[in-house]
Formats: structure tokens, sequence, C-alpha cells
């Protein structure tokens, strides 16, 4: 009975506090207030869903016909999500813009000294050569020579930090009047070094800043030394005229341009390298692209022409092949090679010796390849560590002065030789005077012994007999 009252005397009590909210709630309007808030809210709801009137009555809802979106992401629906265009070019925090005119040697110097007495070294051997008239003749711009690899020494006055940080290219002058070889470098500086120099006030070192990227390049005419065209990653080709001491812009494409060259015979062509795979025939006289050809699948590396029959062209490629062209043939956008070599790795670059003979190819792998005979038929591939830490460029292997050794850098500061014939390392140039690995060389075409080995610091050194 206690348990029962007790329960009742609960219920009472609830059954007031009850009755009493209630009249609170009628003395405030606050039931009036909430209704129409959830009528407001309903109707909200109703209105996103698509439904335009709605009855709001106590009997059943009809259903209506417009169905309810339910909005999903592309994630939520296991879909891949939609790209966005590529655009057509991007602009990069704290890098200026290209500029897309010609610059002035005086504007482009960055070094201290005048450079005088370079532009007037240049146009002396051009003079002398009977080249500024464009007598150019029976001129050999390349000679044949056995070379003694005992002989070839470094010496102290041959060595010199020419530009700042990594270099990517290095060529020699085309002339047997001088020694000067010109360096591109990771920063866009163009360096040139006269070795021979007599200026009792300078070191004969002159870096000039044309471009705002890597220079890829370096293409120095042989009938034509007071001009040389440097391309670069900025996707510009820029010609350094000597005479007008001006860097023209020749050429400028969106893509980043990693390869050029020039057929000896044609002063007039360069042909280009960029983007994935594309080579342009570019014209000096029109200013325009006569011919383009997509020819691999990723960043073509090297360009070269064989010295003996000048329509034949060889390119490497970072998509792991090496091919020779005829440019007779190459009258369609995706021709045809005559040969296509597949290596491991990407390769690095592709050179004809000096007779034609013979392509030496130089890959990321552990060899060098050796390609000969009457249609490059027979293949040798000799071991050579190519493998660079990620700081130093990618080696690349050149012919000397015949067609029987490589010239290739290693990972212990030296210079490796390695002959054609042995299939192996014969010797190796050191030097205790070496401080930094030789990624980048260049023989000189008109003095046979002298070689340019070029830094990842900036260093060259030039061996000679």
């Amino acid at each position: 009975m206690t348990r029962n009252k007790k329960v009742a005397e609960y219920e009472r009590k609830r059954l007031e506090n009850i009755k009493r909210n209630e009249e609170l709630l009628v003395s405030l309007n606050i039931k009036s207030t909430l209704s129409d808030l959830s009528a407001s809210a309903f109707k909200l709801r109703q209105h996103r869903a698509g439904t335009k009137s709605y009855k709001l009555s106590s009997k059943k809802k009809v259903r209506s016909e417009t169905p309810i979106v339910i909005r999903r992401s592309l994630r939520a629906q296991g879909k891949a999500p939609k790209k966005l265009p590529k655009l057509k070019s991007q602009v990069i925090p704290n890098e200026p813009p290209r500029e897309l005119f010609p610059i002035s040697m005086r504007d482009a110097i960055t070094s201290s000294e005048s450079d005088e007495a370079l532009v007037s070294k240049i146009l002396s051997v051009c003079k002398k050569s009977g080249l500024e008239n464009g007598d150019y003749g029976k001129k050999k711009f390349r000679v044949m020579a056995s070379i003694d690899l005992d002989s070839m020494e470094l010496v102290p006055e041959n060595i010199a930090r020419v530009v700042p940080k990594r270099i990517v290219s290095v060529k020699f002058f085309p002339s047997a009047d001088m020694s000067m070889v010109a360096v591109g470098n990771n920063l866009g500086d163009v360096g040139f070094w006269n070795v021979d120099s007599e200026d009792k006030d300078g070191d004969g070192i002159y870096i000039y800043h044309p471009h705002s990227a890597p220079v890829s390049a370096i293409v120095i005419q042989p009938f034509s030394l007071n001009k040389i065209f440097t391309c670069c990653y900025d996707g510009q080709v820029r010609s350094l005229d000597v005479q007008k001491e001006m860097f023209d812009l020749a050429y400028s494409t969106e893509h980043a341009i990693i390869s050029m060259s020039q057929r000896p015979d044609d002063v007039n062509s360069l042909y280009i390298g960029e983007g994935h795979g594309v080579v342009h025939s570019w014209d000096e006289r029109s200013g325009k692209t006569s011919f383009s050809w997509e020819l691999h699948e990723s960043r073509i590396n090297t360009i070269d022409f064989n010295p003996e029959n000048l329509n034949m062209m060889a390119t490497s490629s970072t998509d792991r092949t090496v091919c020779i062209w005829d440019l007779r043939k190459l009258g369609k956008s995706k021709p045809d090679s005559l040969k296509m070599i597949t290596c491991e790795r990407g390769v690095q670059s592709a050179y004809f010796s000096p007779s034609g003979s013979h392509l030496a190819t130089t890959s990321v792998d552990v060899k060098i390849g050796v390609l000969s005979g009457t249609n490059y038929d027979n293949e040798v591939m000799i071991y050579h560590n190519n493998k660079t830490g990620l700081l130093i460029s990618a080696f690349k292997g050149i012919w000397g002065w015949d067609d029987s050794h490589i010239y290739v850098g290693n990972m212990k500061r030296g210079v490796d030789i390695i002959s054609a014939e042995k299939r192996r390392v014969v010797t190796t140039l050191d030097s205790s005077h070496i401080t930094a690995i030789a990624c980048r060389f260049d023989a000189h075409p008109l003095k046979p012994g002298m070689l340019a080995g070029a830094t990842w610091g900036g260093q060259v050194y030039i061996w000679s007999t």
C-alpha cells in the first residue's frame, strides 16, 4: 500500500507540472511561434526539393511526382574527378617574365671587366679567315688524327671557373686560330673563356645572362664564328651577333628546348628539339619553322649529323631509344626511322664518330653503346658506370679525333677513355688539380688532343698534348 501511495503522489505532481507548463506557454504565445517556425522550415525543405506548392493538412500527404535530387560528389560516386583544362602558360612565383626582345651584350654582361677584347678577338679571327665576307671556300671544320693518349696533360693555366653553378653545355670555337670555349650553366648564363688571352688586366673570361633557365645547347657555325646560337629550357633560342654586339631572339616557344644542332653545310637552318619528342627545322632567313616532326615519345637530349652523310641525323631520347633518320625521307609528321635502338634506361646522348662510320650512345645505366657497320647493324655494349648523383648532370660520352676512342667522365673526378675496338676503358685522365666531376665534354675540332671538360661547379678543365 505504501508503494502505491508513493506512485499516485508522483503521478499527481507530474500532471500538475505539465498543466502549469502549458499555461505558461499559452501566456507567452510560444506554441504559435514554434508552429509557424516548423511550417516555414517544412516549406523551405520542400522548395529546395523542387516542389512548388504544398498543403499543410492532417490528411495523408500525396507523394510529389518531382523527384528529390540528392547531390553527391564524384568521389562519393566512385568516379574520377574531372580534369581541368591545361593552361597554356603558368606564372612562376618570384620568376621575372621572359624577355622576348633583343638584349645587347652591354646589358647582358655580368662580369666586371670590359668585353672589348672578346669582341675584337672573334672579329679579327673572322676577318683573318675571310669568313666575315662569306668566303667559305673549302675550309675544314673538323680534322681527323690519331692521338697519343699518354701525352695528354692538364696544367694549372688551363683550369678556370668560367661561370657560377652547374655547366650544362660546352663548346669550342671551331677555329685553329684561337683556343676559346663557350659554356652555358643552369642559371641562364653564357660564359666565354679565351684560354690564350694575353690581356694583363683580365683573365679572358666574360659572363653574360641572356636566358632565365638552363642553357641546354650551344651552336657555333664554323663558317660564321661571329654568330653563336644558344637555346634554353625557357623556350628561347638566341643568336649572339658579335659584330652587332646583340643577343637577338631567333626563336621562341612555350615548350622547353632541350637540344639543338646545325648541319655544317647549312648556315641558315637550326634543328631544335623541344617538348616531348618534337624536332623543328627552323630557317633563319625567313624566321619561320620549315618542318616539324614527332620523332620520340619523350624529350630529345641530343641531335647530331653524320659528318660524311649530312642527310643522316641521329637523336637520343629519354624514352630509352636512339634513332637514325634520313632527312630526305622526313616529309611527314611521324616518319619511320632508318634504325632504332632500345636501351634499358633513358639515353642521354648519341654522337657520330669523325668518319661517320660509328655511333656512340650514353644511357643512364652501366653501358655505352657503339653501333657500326653499313646500316649500323653491329651493336656493342661496353660496361661503364654512367650513374650520377642528384646534383650532377648526366654523363655524355663523345668521340675524340678519330673512330678509336670515346671520352666520358666518371664519379672519381677522372675522364675515362674507352677503346671502341677493345671494348673497355684503356686509360683515365686524372690530375691532382681536378676538384670536381666533369660531366660535359667537347673536343676541339681543329686542334687534335685539346679536350674541354666542364663540371657541375662551373669549372672548365682543358687537356692538351
